[in-house]
């Protein structure tokens, strides 16, 4: 089942780049549930690259993952090792991104997914299996600059 849910999240997110420019205009109008921005260099281009994702909360802490793994953004926030987090009507912060292995923290944040608006909850929960086997999931650590 896990390679049908692969498919399953390959296609959903297909269909959200094809929304991005309406969903990136709502979300700069309005807000759109747990919806971010975040920016990071390219790890070949070295341009910046924005991209929108729904950031979990989980214990007083700040998340970004991909339920199918390693995707364009998380190689390169993970070579960048660090990126731009904006949330709408707040300043932008400088975050440090934590790779989390498998383990009690990995787990409490995918079962977290419940927090993305429906139909996203929906589907997480519904692959939820998957996406602890194969998910890529980042602390997010506010980069806090010597003043």
């Amino acid at each position: 089942m896990s390679g049908a849910w692969s498919r399953i999240f390959r296609g959903l997110y297909r269909i959200l780049g094809w929304l991005d420019p309406p969903l990136r205009a709502a979300h700069h109008a309005y807000g759109i549930g747990n919806l971010v921005e975040l920016t990071v260099p390219g790890r070949r281009s070295g341009r910046q690259i924005t991209t929108l994702l729904g950031l979990l909360r989980t214990n007083g802490q700040i998340y970004l993952g991909h339920p199918n793994g390693d995707c364009a953004w998380t190689r390169n926030l993970e070579a960048a090792g660090e990126g731009k987090l904006a949330m709408r009507g707040l300043t932008p912060v400088e975050v440090r991104a934590v790779r989390l292995p498998p383990g009690p923290e990995r787990t409490a944040v995918i079962r977290s997914t419940g927090q993305h608006p429906f139909p996203g909850n929906a589907i997480y929960r519904l692959g939820r299996r998957h996406v602890l086997a194969a998910g890529t999931y980042f602390r997010l650590e506010p980069i806090i600059s010597p003043d």
